[in-house]
C-alpha cells in the first residue's frame, strides 16, 4: 500500500519516470499471438513519446504513432537519439 505522503507516483504496470513526451524510448510490449502474423507474443515500439497518462504510451515511430496500454508493457527504456545517416558518397 502507499504513503499518501510519498511524493513519488506510485509504482504500476509499465510506469517509468521518463516516459513523458519528447523522450526517445523503446517499450517492449504483449501482442495478440493470434492476430501476429509469425505468431510472435511480444514486439518493441522505438520512437519519441508523444502522449503518457496513467493507461496508454503514445509512441512516433518510423512507422506511425503506436499506442499502448500500460498494462500490456513488459519493459522500458530510454535510448539515445538516433544516429545520424551519412549519404554513401560522403568521405568521412
Amino acid at each position: 500500500m502507499s504513503d499518501p505522503r510519498d511524493p513519488r507516483p506510485s509504482q504500476r504496470p509499465g510506469w517509468a519516470p521518463f516516459l513523458t513526451p519528447g523522450t526517445r524510448v523503446v517499450v517492449r510490449h504483449a501482442i495478440d499471438r493470434e492476430a501476429s502474423p509469425g505468431g510472435e507474443s511480444m514486439t518493441d515500439a522505438l520512437g519519441t513519446v508523444v502522449a503518457a497518462d496513467a493507461d496508454t504510451i503514445t509512441i512516433m515511430t518510423r512507422r506511425g504513432e503506436v499506442s499502448v496500454l500500460r498494462g500490456l508493457v513488459l519493459a522500458t527504456k530510454e535510448v539515445p537519439p538516433a544516429p545520424v545517416r551519412r549519404h554513401r558518397d560522403d568521405p568521412r
